[in-house]
């Protein structure tokens, strides 16, 4: 049975989201891979879904939505993605913090090097 990781963020609308759909597109046959947040917002980033489409074709939209953590299967492994804007309490410890910084409402170079990071990251998962 393949292991259940969780990427977390507070809102699960940008960058959860991303990793969460590059979890599925480049490690799906070895991990099962959610998103969720402590908050929810109405849609996801629209710049993420944009730039998920253009760089690895995957429609973010048509799979994936804002939810909270008490709506995901009980995860092995919970990411978080990074405390910049407030770290999640989700009632257990994190297994790994990936310390990313939020590109919300910044340039798409930003959107781009956060994206490449979780990438790199996903790839090098190890549980």
């Amino acid at each position: 049975m393949k292991k259940k990781i969780a990427f977390i963020c507070i809102h699960n609308s940008c960058r959860s989201q991303i990793a969460e759909a590059l979890g599925r597109h480049l490690r799906g046959e070895d991990y099962d891979f959610y998103s969720a947040g402590t908050e929810t917002k109405p849609q996801i980033n629209r710049d993420a879904v944009r730039l998920i489409k253009e760089l690895y074709g995957i429609d973010m939209d048509s799979v994936q939505y804002s939810k909270t953590f008490d709506r995901i299967p009980d995860p092995d492994v919970v990411i978080s993605m990074g405390c910049d804007v407030g770290c999640p309490y989700i009632g257990r410890d994190f297994d790994d913090n990936w310390g990313l910084p939020d590109p919300t409402g910044k340039d798409e170079r930003d959107f781009l090097e956060v994206i490449k990071q979780i990438e790199e990251n996903v790839k090098n998962l190890t549980y």
